[in-house]
């Protein structure tokens, strides 16, 4: 059997709810003969990598999938790169507010995802949800977890794929940011859903 970790953050930044934790937690645990294993993972530098990256060792996953909320976004974002450094405005849910620091001390400056971003974002349009390879992960925490994740696996020579999804706001959290785009959590269910047949389909014989 497969088995496809998938992770969703916390809510943070004053929201009480995060769509990726409400969308993952909401995916089927069995799809054919795959496994899928849902974790929530903290909003924070100090603990969201070692979280996941503990899974990953304890799992063996074929794949990670880490989904993060972008407000602001319209679509599914499929994120190619994630860059070692942490520069963000705003402090983490510990209070730790990071401003251009690596997330890895004198590791490379940049991870290509390993998941197959164009044939994922060429799935996702062709069953009708709106899909963009993205070329930014920002450099909060979700850039953070992603480019931690990516370095365990290299430098561990695991046999995982990894990559990162973005999500939009839900409707519920635009009702006061006129003119900001959201999306479904049915929507992005089904398309979470979606990711997950692309993944396993391409990685059987």
């Amino acid at each position: 059997m497969l088995t496809v970790l998938m992770t969703g953050f916390e809510p943070f930044g004053g929201e009480v709810v995060n769509p990726s934790w409400e969308a993952v937690r909401r995916l089927r645990e069995d799809i054919g003969d795959v496994r899928v294993v849902r974790l929530l993972v903290p909003t924070t530098y100090a603990g969201s990598i070692e979280t996941v990256t503990e899974a990953i060792d304890r799992l063996h996953p074929a794949a990670v999938v880490m989904v993060g909320q972008a407000g602001g976004r319209a679509e599914l974002s499929i994120e190619r790169v994630a860059v070692n450094c942490d520069d963000a405005q705003a402090p983490d849910n510990a209070g730790e507010l990071h401003e251009d620091i690596p997330v890895v001390v004198q590791g490379p400056t940049a991870y290509l995802a390993t998941l197959p971003v164009k044939q994922i974002v060429a799935g996702l349009r062709s069953a009708g949800f709106p899909a963009a390879v993205s070329n930014t992960a920002g450099l909060f925490v979700c850039n953070h977890l992603f480019y931690g994740v990516l370095h365990h696996i290299a430098t561990h020579d695991l046999n995982t794929q990894a990559g990162f999804v973005h999500v939009p706001f839900l409707p519920g959290q635009v009702a006061d940011k006129a003119g900001t785009p959201s999306m479904s959590l049915e929507t992005i269910v089904a398309g979470l859903d979606r990711i997950v047949a692309i993944l396993t389909s391409s990685a059987r014989p």
